[in-house]
């Protein structure tokens, strides 16, 4: 009995050695899982943020992609080439390889070259001009001589460069006339407004083109000058005037 006493108190310390030793230990292993698993958890994390991310800009392309060109599909929902209907690769290949572009546009080359020029010798030859063209202004009169101006103001009103401007004054009967109109033409931009507020036609534009001056005075129309223009193409302005009246 002493023995077997004896023998379990020698053997109490090894055996409380051997379980502060396997505790240790299991602390250990247990300490390395828990760090093990938190550097796969914080892994497993980084990757499913990745897959997110990846996910969402191919969802975000493929709706893009979609709003520039949606996708066509037959009467079963199977997809259909857009392509399908263009030049195959054979075609392609043809028109590389044979330059075809260059022999079609050589041949347009040669069809023009047999054909009369369509250049003409300006100032000696000239092209037709449409009755609706805006050209350089003029006053018009009446076929009795009294000017057709009736100084209402709605030309120079209109006018979206501000380049007319008009003083008037009262007639014996009562009614107005201009005693002043002037048209800054370095300012006009031709773009006819006068002409279609004007309720008697008394300022029009005419196809007279060519009118260059040397000096920016020259430019400068005042009265007088516009009903000289007048005067002087009195004859094309009605029967411009009688061919548009349709769309007036």
């Amino acid at each position: 009995m002493f023995s077997r006493t004896r023998l379990l108190v020698g053997l109490q310390p090894r055996l409380l050695l051997n379980t502060q030793r396997n505790s240790a230990g299991a602390s250990l292993v247990a300490r390395r899982l828990i760090s093990n698993t938190s550097c796969s958890h914080a892994e497993h994390d980084k990757h499913r943020h990745q897959l997110e991310r990846l996910s969402s800009g191919i969802e975000g392309r493929s709706s893009h992609s979609a709003h520039i060109l949606p996708q066509e599909v037959d009467a079963h929902g199977n997809q259909v080439n857009p392509y399908r209907d263009g030049p195959s690769a054979l075609d392609k290949a043809v028109h590389l390889f044979f330059f075809t572009e260059i022999i079609r546009g050589m041949w347009i080359v040669l069809e023009n070259f047999f054909r009369p020029p369509y250049t003409i010798m300006y100032p000696f030859e000239k092209g037709p001009l449409s009755p609706r063209f805006r050209g350089e202004h003029a006053l018009r009169r009446y076929p009795s001589g009294e000017e057709r101006c009736i100084a209402c103001k709605l030309c120079e009103a209109i006018c979206p460069a501000q380049a007319i401007t008009i003083e008037s004054e009262a007639r014996m009967d009562g009614s107005r006339k201009t005693t002043k109109y002037d048209i800054d033409m370095t300012k006009c931009i031709y773009c006819g407004f006068c002409q279609e507020a004007c309720p008697v036609d008394a300022i029009v534009e005419t196809q007279n083109q060519e009118f260059s001056v040397e000096t920016r005075e020259e430019l400068l129309y005042n009265k007088e000058k516009l009903l000289a223009n007048g005067d002087r193409a009195e004859a094309e302005i009605a029967a411009n005037l009688h061919s548009d009246h349709v769309y007036r």
